[in-house]
């Protein structure tokens, strides 16, 4: 299957970020037993996505630690990246918007959601030792990057 790890399987790279089917996201966040941790601008594909996210919550439920760092709305990298993908402003309302539709994470005691006002040159998926990372490209929209499972 795409993107599995397995003995007789290789991970594979995916050419854009929306190229990976969501039932790997499924399992992938499903798998995890101790740790979820995204870094990212926004992630917004994934705090629209209130089945992945109730995977998430009842992740966290179950205790495991999830962590969640987005980028700081009114932050000069965010601002930049937005520049960047020829978004501009818009940028910034994705992260607000990500930020918002996460809020009903922050019910419970595992869950973390911080601001981070970093220059990022990936964004990062982690469930316990799985992870995707998503290529920042120049002018590109991040869903539009490669994605490699590691």
């Amino acid at each position: 299957m795409p993107g599995e790890r397995g003995p007789r399987s290789l991970a594979r790279f995916y050419p854009h970020r929306w190229a990976i089917p969501r039932d790997v996201w499924t399992r992938v966040f499903k798998s995890a037993e101790h740790d979820i941790a995204v870094l990212a601008y926004s992630a917004l594909f994934l705090a629209e996505d209130a089945g992945l996210l109730g995977i998430i919550a009842d992740k966290a439920s179950r205790g495991v630690r999830v962590r969640v760092a987005l980028g700081d709305p009114d932050s000069a990298c965010v601002a930049q990246r937005g520049r960047e993908e020829g978004i501009g402003d818009a940028m910034a309302a994705k992260a607000r918007n990500a930020l918002t539709l996460c809020r009903p994470l922050m019910t419970s005691e595992n869950v973390e959601i911080r601001l981070h006002q970093s220059v990022l040159y990936n964004s990062i998926y982690r469930a316990d030792g799985q992870v995707f990372v998503n290529q920042h490209t120049w002018c590109s929209s991040v869903s539009r990057a490669g994605v490699l499972p590691a």
